[in-house]
């Protein structure tokens, strides 16, 4: 490191290169398959494929952990709990050169890794025309304490809801057991009485004899006699529409009428009584007529 070989590769090494000629045990990226056939067949990759070999199952279950980390910690800092396309992730996971690649994982592909985020619950995952799109669950505290806050407001509030719906039908209840109350408590007599109102009606019996009603002014005699009674007949209605509703009676011209608003009891003629206000008009006139009659 540091030799201007060194500096020469990496100046080389710019940008991405092919992950199948990575190795990730001695951290090195080849740019074509013969420097890759090369390195591997090197002394120094054979010594760290000693260590590796004796203890294989931890090493790839350690580039997992890790890599699985790296790539939520990305996915929840850069895009938080937005739906958004699994490969852009990946895109922007594999910017930095120096990132622990897949290849040394137990996931062979992208799809792999990603159906199992989805299984493990760090992730909503679902599959579209478009590719695979994935979500992050937060589950840190401040989130699931603000998670079962929401829960009990909706508890509390399916719990009003409940409680109204109780309260109404205990007052539908209270009300139809009042109804009954004072239906029951009715007297039998009265509802046979009304059972029996109910059922007559306007019904005759077959040996009554006929009804027969006239309008006019003069009822016949053999009509009277027969059915034992008088129809008077009908007044003359005064037409409201020529009637003057602001129009007043005059008290002294009822006072001083003559036969015609005279009351007939048995052949005499009955007066009106006068009110206090007639009488004290009717002493003033008769006072005034004494004093013309003195000056006469």
């Amino acid at each position: 490191v540091g030799t201007p070989k060194w500096v020469a590769n990496n100046m080389k090494s710019k940008g991405l290169q092919r992950l199948r000629w990575y190795c990730q045990v001695c951290q090195k990226q080849c740019r074509d398959e013969n420097g890759f056939k090369m390195h591997v067949s090197s002394e120094s990759h054979l010594r760290q494929m000693i260590v590796v070999g004796e203890n294989a199952g931890r090493h790839i279950a350690d580039f997992s952990a890790q890599f699985q980390s790296e790539f939520v910690r990305l996915l929840s800092r850069r895009f938080g709990t937005k739906r958004v396309k699994a490969n852009n992730v990946y895109q922007e996971f594999i910017q930095d050169k120096h990132h622990l690649h897949m290849n040394a994982t137990r996931w062979v592909t992208l799809t792999e890794f990603i159906k199992h985020l989805g299984r493990t619950g760090v992730a909503h995952v679902d599959e579209t025309d478009k590719g695979w799109f994935i979500a992050w669950i937060d589950r840190s505290p401040k989130a699931l304490e603000k998670q079962e806050a929401s829960l009990q407001k909706e508890r509390a509030t399916m719990n009003d809801e409940q409680r109204e719906r109780l309260l109404i039908a205990e007052q539908i209840e209270r009300a139809e057991r009042e109804a009954r109350n004072k239906g029951e408590g009715t007297s039998a007599a009265d509802s046979a009485e009304e059972e029996k109102r109910r059922e007559e009606g306007l019904q005759r019996e077959e040996g009554d004899k006929k009804l027969v009603l006239s309008l006019s002014a003069r009822l016949s005699s053999s009509a009277t006699q027969s059915e034992g009674f008088k129809l008077t007949p009908p007044k003359q209605l005064v037409n409201p529409l020529k009637a003057n509703p602001l129009k007043r009676p005059n008290p002294l011209k009822q006072a001083f009428a003559g036969p015609s608003t005279a009351e007939k009891v048995g052949g005499k003629r009955k007066e009106t009584p006068l009110s206090a206000s007639e009488k004290l008009i009717l002493e003033d006139q008769e006072r005034k007529r004494r004093r013309m009659e003195r000056e006469s």
